[in-house]
């Protein structure tokens, strides 16, 4: 998330660059330690946007159904699998190591709360994930389940899911969304 944060310090967003250890805890786990470490500092903000990537995408959606800010923006998810990656449902029995696996676990698709624009990718480079998605997917996660119910937006990319947020396209479609509610230039 380093050249997302370095592009919104350009544009003048007080960034807040939040570290999490993702496959040391749940998604609920790490909801909770959001709102611990963020929560009092974001409430004292005017107005408070996410750009998020991954796991990130889903820590953020449920620390927002728990933790309702008055003052939130925009939210932005790159490559989220809000409805779950058939990846996770391979890999399922690293669960025990990798904590977020099961909450990964293909599933409908979950309706959004909050205004919110979807960057999905559509290259992979991974055959075997490739052909455990068997649809139009970034390596890691399919088009389609990148998807929330609701959703303001939605753009796919030709790039993989490591690369998104990386990618200056994404990055300029990420700042236009939060900026004007919508990719399109």
């Amino acid at each position: 998330m380093w050249a997302l944060a370095f592009a919104a310090r350009r544009r003048g967003y007080d960034v807040i660059n939040w570290h999490y250890r993702s496959p040391l805890a749940t998604v609920d786990e790490h909801a909770s330690q959001l709102a611990r470490e963020l929560a009092p500092r974001l409430e004292q903000r005017t107005r408070v946007h996410f750009i998020t990537h991954s796991l990130g995408g889903i820590i953020v959606r449920r620390f927002l159904e728990q933790h309702p800010l008055p003052n939130l923006g925009r939210v932005v998810m790159l490559a989220p699998p809000n409805g779950g990656s058939e990846v996770a449902a391979r890999v399922q029995p690293l669960a025990c190591v990798i904590k977020p696996i099961r909450d990964l676990a293909p599933r409908d698709t979950p309706r959004a709360s909050f205004e919110v624009g979807i960057i999905a990718g559509s290259r992979s480079r991974n055959p075997l994930f490739a052909r455990w998605i068997n649809a139009p997917n970034d390596g890691t996660v399919a088009v389609e389940r990148t998807k929330l119910e609701g959703m303001r937006d939605f753009i796919v990319l030709p790039r993989t899911h490591t690369a998104l947020p990386w990618s200056r396209d994404a990055i300029d479609c990420a700042f236009r969304f939060v900026e004007r509610g919508r990719f399109a230039a």
